[in-house]
């Protein structure tokens, strides 16, 4: 099932425009384009955790690793990307996540179910935790979408695993879309913030259902 969310979100920093790169190949049914870069980017952009401060519920007893999160080759890096029809992935120049993006997203996945207050830990791999619950995601989508009206697209697909008995106990999909406005980085960024709020909010919401 896929879980479309709605929702706010705000982020801002330096502006610069879309630029194509060259096609290297065929990855699936997308184009991977180059991500290489000669210089280093002039700007870093992050996300923000979620904000989860209404939400209710009981707590749990239960400790989650949150796991690092799946993704296409042209998704996993720290580039921005741009996706047209095809898709084509593209990227901003002189721009980057302060990370990889799964990296970043497993951080703010991490951070957004601690803000809850509802569990007893929620760690990373090598944290130490004594784990009770998984949860395990891919990135399919994460990115400026343009051709018609530019939006900020984040899919996210989720699964809670049992770590006892290495049972699914449930999954989903979440998406969320949101007008840029332009195609300018920041624009873009925002967009993707506003977006990744909801999900992250959403799979937050979920998986405390199902712990």
């Amino acid at each position: 099932m896929k879980h479309d969310v709605k929702g706010q979100g705000r982020m801002r920093n330096s502006t610069t425009g879309v630029s194509r790169r060259s096609v290297l190949g065929v990855l699936g049914l997308g184009v991977l384009v180059s991500g290489c870069a000669s210089t280093a980017p002039s700007a870093y952009y992050s996300l923000q955790a979620a904000d989860v401060g209404s939400l209710r519920g009981r707590s749990s007893r239960v400790q989650v690793l949150v796991a690092a999160p799946r993704a296409l080759k042209a998704l996993d890096s720290s580039y921005i990307a741009v996706v047209e029809k095809g898709p084509v992935y593209t990227y901003f120049p002189g721009s980057a996540w302060a990370d990889t993006l799964p990296n970043v997203v497993q951080l703010k996945l991490q951070e957004t179910l601690q803000n809850t207050g509802r569990l007893r830990g929620v760690g990373v791999p090598g944290d130490g935790l004594l784990i009770d619950y998984q949860l395990q995601t891919e990135i399919r989508a994460f990115e400026l979408r343009v051709g018609g009206a530019s939006r900020g697209v984040v899919e996210i697909s989720a699964r809670v695993v049992n770590d006892r008995n290495g049972r699914t106990v449930a999954t989903e999909v979440f998406r969320a879309e949101t007008p840029a406005g332009s195609t300018s980085v920041d624009k873009a960024v925002e967009a993707m913030n506003a977006s990744a709020d909801r999900v992250f909010s959403a799979i937050t919401a979920w998986t405390l259902k199902h712990v």
